[in-house]
C-alpha cells in the first residue's frame, strides 16, 4: 500500500511542486541526491574514490518532450564524461534513453546516443544505460545491442521484478552481457511484472547465478542484505573474486555496508544522482524499498 503511494506522488505535479519548494524537504533531499550542478556530483565523486568506492554520474531527468530537451541531455552527459577524464575519477555515467529522445524521435534519439557513447569512448569513461518502464524495455534492449556490438564495455540496468526478463537475458546471451541487475522501481501491472518481496527475491538469485554464468563483469543494484549475500556466495560457486564483479548501492543510503563492502575487497559502485529533477527519482526510491522511506523520515527529523 505504502509503495503505491509512493509510486503515484512520484508522477503528481502538484505534490512535487509542494515539496520541491519547502525548504527542509530539499536540504533533506540532498542527503540522497548529491545536487543540483554537475560540480556537487563530481566532488561526491572524488570523496567515494578516496575511501575506495567508484562513482555513477546519473543526470535526473526522463522522458523529454522535445528535442531540445534531448540535445540539453547530450551536452551535460557529454560534459560529465569530460570532467571525470580531467580529473581522473573513477566514474562512470549512466543515462536514460528517454531523456535522449526515446519517444520523440527515435532516430533522433540514436543520433544522440552514439554521441555520448562517442565521446565517452574516447575519454575513457564507461557508459551505463539505465532501464524504464516497460513500455521501453524492448526497444532499449535493440538500441543496447545496437551499442553493445561497437561499445562491448556498455551496461545495461535489467529489472528482476520483471516476468520477462529471464528470456530478454537468454537473447542477449551471444553478447555476454555486462550488465547491472537491479529490483525494479517502477508500477508496473501483475501481469507484466512480479510483485511479491519473495518472488522478486527468488528471480533476482536466478539472474545472479545467470549473469555469473553468461555475462562479463555483471553488478549488483541492491541494498537488500540477503541479496548482496547471495551475491557474494555466488561469486564464490562461480570462481570469481571480489573485484570480479560490481556490487552498486545508492547515494545516501547504506553507507556502512558501502564501506564494509570496500574495505572486504569487493568493488563497490555508487549511483550519484544529481541535477534538479530530483523528487520522481527520490519518490520511487522510496517506492522500490520502504526502507528508504524511514531513512529519509529519520532525516526529515533530524536523526
Amino acid at each position: 500500500m505504502v509503495n503505491r503511494l509512493l509510486v503515484w506522488a512520484s508522477g503528481s505535479p502538484r505534490l512535487q511542486q509542494q515539496v520541491t519548494q519547502h525548504k527542509l524537504t530539499r536540504r533533506v533531499a540532498h542527503r540522497f541526491v548529491a545536487g543540483e550542478r554537475l560540480e556537487e556530483a563530481l566532488a561526491v565523486a572524488a570523496e567515494l574514490n578516496a575511501h575506495g568506492i567508484g562513482g555513477i554520474l546519473d543526470l535526473l531527468g526522463e522522458g523529454v518532450t522535445d528535442l531540445a530537451g534531448a540535445a540539453h541531455a547530450v551536452d551535460e552527459y557529454e560534459e560529465a564524461a569530460g570532467a571525470i577524464a580531467d580529473r581522473n575519477l573513477d566514474a562512470t555515467i549512466s543515462i536514460k534513453l528517454s531523456q535522449l529522445g526515446q519517444t520523440v524521435d527515435r532516430a533522433a534519439c540514436v543520433r544522440n546516443l552514439n554521441r555520448i557513447l562517442d565521446r565517452a569512448h574516447a575519454v575513457n569513461v564507461r557508459v551505463e544505460i539505465d532501464m524504464e518502464d516497460s513500455s521501453l524495455t524492448s526497444d532499449t534492449l535493440r538500441l543496447f545491442q545496437e551499442a553493445a556490438t561497437g561499445y562491448p564495455k556498455t551496461r545495461l540496468a535489467i529489472q528482476a521484478a520483471l516476468r520477462r526478463t529471464p528470456l530478454d537475458l537468454e537473447a542477449l546471451a551471444p553478447l555476454k552481457p555486462r550488465v547491472r541487475l537491479v529490483k525494479g522501481a517502477y508500477s508496473e501491472p501483475v501481469e507484466v511484472a512480479h510483485r511479491g518481496r519473495s518472488e522478486i527475491r527468488a528471480q533476482f538469485k536466478y539472474l545472479t547465478d545467470w549473469l555469473f554464468q553468461y555475462g562479463a563483469d555483471p553488478a549488483f543494484g541492491t541494498h537488500d542484505g540477503e541479496l548482496v549475500d547471495y551475491a557474494r556466495a555466488a561469486a564464490v560457486r562461480a570462481g570469481k573474486a571480489p573485484n570480479e564483479f560490481e556490487i552498486q548501492l545508492l547515494y545516501g543510503i547504506r553507507r556502512d555496508l558501502q564501506q564494509e563492502l570496500a574495505n572486504s575487497g569487493y568493488r563497490v559502485r555508487v549511483y550519484i544522482p544529481y541535477g534538479m529533477a530530483w523528487y520522481p527519482y527520490l519518490t520511487r526510491r522510496m517506492a522500490e524499498r520502504p526502507a528508504n522511506l524511514l531513512f529519509f523520515l529519520r532525516a526529515l527529523a533530524g536523526k
